[in-house]
């Protein structure tokens, strides 16, 4: 990378963020950190009382037979508590607590992705052992007290990979506190419990700086996790409870007010770190309502029902799917229901009866986290959303009665995390049809990374064989594109916006949606040799006619005023949740001059 582009990318991160980031690390290459001086006894339980009464509500299957991994691949248990350093999928062992944390790498050459690692270590058994406890099996608190207690010992304090993120820690915290709510005791902790939170907000506290240098969730988690374990020490006569608690709010009320735009549009471009954001926001609103402490500001109320209410407009109301926009990690911060992964309303509901005092779903399975969570139904039901500009995070929104059409188009405020611009996500009937290609995984090399998250996992335009902006590291590119041409049109359900790149090369698009037919139009020009438009179709059984291909309900057809130089439907991948790929059909068209290619879906 040349000195000039390195200049503007690190301006556009910001000086601060880089100097946060930058102390952090020396911090911890010279020892003058105070977060490698910490020091804690291992905790003792009991960590819960039993549950206060029995509840009439069903709880998770889950982390009761089989392991889940991000929520969807699974592994056999038994009665025993997990190998906390065993990945799972490729069946090795980190190196386990001999180390401390911050010697451990993020890709260990013997164990692999250190997510993987991490996902059982974020407690969420611990969340479905409470709610069976609640609901009356009487076997599932002494599970919960054997496999914490194995967590504490195979895990001292400040060793181990469990310990090197302070996202993860914070997260073992806020499921903690929320166990504590589904069980009906969530007062004054037990001795063992207050060590074992103590223990956690230690390591969040020195490196919050750190999180607020990445401008993303982790930023949020920390600062929620803070503000519930503080105020729960606090009760418990903890010297530093009061402290850690205004810090956390304070954290929290300035991240979201810098993270989140007033239209809702959050600083991670993704739909799945969208719904971590607004679980990490629910917990710490039910928290801060059991507590009976004072409200967050108003400005943190009115950001807050925005992003509820971005994330309603984007899921799909029949599926509670939604457009695979963005990294994907395999986050679900809240797993109180046995709904999919890829299902979004439980969260919504819950943030928009929080946050908007309505619910967004009448269907009353979407009220179960709520009933958990101790949270009072609101009586009003939102009105189905409609066609919408989010301008501030760059999204277009188009809605019929049957269908939903999205563009994507770059307004970057904060980092991109994928070549996604122009890119079109196409929903018919509940079910996607034109898709985006997700994430897979981050521990790859960057031509696997770039079948994803670069240009070429998306339906758009790809020039001279590019992404649109060069890649610098697994979450950074450089070069960041900026929109132009916007124009949205509700009465005509239009929108279009476009790009010139930085090497170039120009793309304009118009999208329109209509009763049974969604038209693009693309204007290409500029400095480049090839274009090739894809097109990621859902899966079926598509034939290739000419310039058009059909499954025989659905036909895409292709026209342009510039010559065709190639169409054809090759293999390519497409990943719904982390660590799980599977094969699409992609069409793709190719120019080598400038011109303009219109494509028609139509379907019955």
């Amino acid at each position: 990378m040349n000195l000039s582009r390195n200049i503007r990318t690190f301006a556009a991160l910001g000086i601060g963020n880089i100097v946060r980031v930058g102390a952090y690390r020396l911090g911890l290459k010279t020892g003058l950190g105070r977060v490698r001086r910490l020091r804690a006894a291992v905790p003792a339980g009991p960590f819960f009382m039993p549950p206060a009464q029995i509840r009439d509500l069903p709880p998770t299957g889950q982390w009761r037979d089989e392991a889940s991994y991000f929520s969807y691949h699974r592994f056999a248990l038994g009665d025993s508590a997990p190998d906390w350093f065993l990945n799972p999928f490729t069946n090795k062992r980190l190196d386990g607590n001999r180390r401390p944390w911050w010697q451990i790498p993020d890709f260990d050459a013997a164990a692999g992705d250190i997510k993987v690692i991490w996902e059982p270590s974020r407690f969420d058994w611990v969340l479905a052992a409470a709610q069976r406890s609640a609901a009356g099996d009487q076997t599932a608190l002494p599970r919960l007290e054997d496999w914490l207690q194995d967590w504490c010992e195979k895990n001292p304090p400040y060793y181990g990979p469990n310990w090197k993120c302070g996202q993860e820690t914070s997260i073992r915290v806020l499921h903690l506190a929320m166990s504590s709510v589904v069980l009906g005791n969530p007062n004054v902790p037990t001795p063992g419990l207050r060590s074992l939170i103590e223990m956690h907000l230690k390591r969040i506290e020195p490196t919050t700086g750190y999180a607020i240098g990445q401008d993303n969730n982790h930023g949020t988690s920390e600062a929620a996790a803070l503000f519930v374990g503080g105020s729960w020490l606090e009760v418990a006569g903890h010297p530093q409870g009061a402290l850690w608690k205004k810090r956390g709010r304070r954290m929290l009320e300035n991240r979201v007010k810098r993270l989140v735009a007033e239209d809702g549009s959050f600083s991670q471009h993704s739909l799945t770190y969208h719904r971590m954001l607004l679980d990490t926001l629910v917990m710490a609103e039910v928290w801060r309502r059991l507590r009976e402490l004072p409200p967050f500001s108003q400005a943190f109320q009115r950001k807050a029902r925005s992003a509820a209410e971005w994330l309603f407009a984007f899921t799909d109301r029949g599926s509670g799917d939604g457009p695979n926009l963005g990294s994907n990690d395999g986050a679900r911060l809240l797993p109180l229901t046995d709904t999919g992964y890829r299902d979004f309303r439980p969260s919504v509901q819950a943030a928009m009866a929080l946050f908007a005092n309505r619910r967004a779903y009448a269907d009353t399975e979407n009220d179960l986290a709520l009933g958990w969570l101790n949270v009072a139904l609101p009586k009003t039901v939102s009105a189905p959303p409609r066609s919408r500009l989010f301008d501030d995070g760059g999204y277009a929104l188009l809605r019929t009665e049957d269908a939903m059409a999205v563009l994507r188009y770059p307004r970057f405020r904060f980092r991109p995390a994928q070549a996604d611009a122009l890119h079109v996500d196409l929903w018919i009937g509940g079910r996607n049809m034109l898709r985006d290609a997700g994430t897979f995984r981050y521990g790859v090399d960057f031509a696997l990374l770039d079948r994803f998250s670069g240009t070429a996992g998306h339906n758009t335009v790809q020039f001279d064989g590019r992404n649109q902006m060069p890649r610098v590291s697994r979450f950074l590119f450089a070069e960041w594109l900026k929109a132009d041409g916007v124009t949205f049109d509700e009465d005509r359900n239009v929108a279009s916006a476009g790009y010139t790149d930085w090497k170039g090369a120009r793309h304009h698009r118009t999208m329109q949606l209509t009763s049974g037919k969604l038209r693009v139009q693309d204007e290409l020009a500029g400095s480049f040799g090839s274009a090739v438009l894809r097109w990621r179709l859902a899966p079926g059984d598509w034939a290739l006619e000419e310039h058009s291909v059909s499954d025989g309900r659905h036909r895409l057809t292709i026209a342009a005023d510039a010559p065709i130089t190639g169409v054809g439907i090759v293999s390519g991948e497409e990943s719904l949740h982390y660590l799980e790929r599977h094969p699409v059909p992609v069409l793709e068209v190719e120019m080598s001059v400038a011109g303009t290619i219109t494509s028609e879906f139509t379907w019955s």
